[in-house]
C-alpha cells in the first residue's frame, strides 16, 4: 500500500484526521466544564464533535480520573462525571505532577524562577506573600 492509498486516493475511502490524545481530553474536560452539575458519559459523548465510540469516551474519562483531572460519583449501575477545577487548576496539577517526578525539585524550581518574567516573579512573590499572610486554621 502506498501512502497514497492510506490517504485517500483512488478507490479509497479518505480517513478522517487522527486525533492526539491530549485533544481529545481537552475536549472532554471542555465538555464537563460546560455542564449543568454531575453527567454521564453519554452527555459527554453527544457534546464532542466528531464521532466517538462511547467506549473512547469512558477510556478518556477513566484516564483523566486517574489523573485526579475529573471526580466521578456512582449513579446506580454507572457513573456521572464532572471537571475537578477549571483550566488554571488543571494547569497547576500538571506542574505539581512534573514536579512530583523530578528527584531534585531544587533545581526544577529554581530554573522554573529564573526563567519568569519580571511581572511573572513579581506576581510569584504577591501570591507567596498572600498564602504567608493567612491564619492557620
Amino acid at each position: 500500500m502506498t501512502d497514497h492509498d492510506r490517504t485517500g486516493g483512488p478507490g479509497w475511502p479518505r480517513r478522517p484526521r487522527r486525533r492526539g490524545q491530549g485533544e481529545l481530553e481537552a475536549q472532554v474536560l471542555a465538555a464537563l466544564r460546560r455542564a449543568p452539575g454531575p453527567v454521564t458519559a453519554a452527555w459527554v459523548q453527544e457534546r464532542i464533535e466528531g464521532e466517538l465510540a462511547y467506549t473512547t469516551v469512558m477510556t478518556i474519562l477513566s484516564r483523566l480520573h486517574a489523573k485526579q483531572a475529573v471526580t466521578r460519583e456512582r449513579a446506580g449501575r454507572s457513573f456521572v462525571w464532572r471537571a475537578a477545577s477549571d483550566e488554571a487548576g488543571l494547569a497547576a496539577l500538571r506542574m505539581r505532577r512534573v514536579l512530583d517526578g523530578q528527584d531534585d525539585r531544587e533545581a526544577v524550581l529554581a530554573s522554573f524562577v529564573t526563567g519568569l518574567t519580571q511581572d511573572d516573579e513579581r506576581l510569584l512573590r504577591d501570591l507567596l506573600s498572600d498564602v504567608a499572610e493567612e491564619p492557620e486554621d
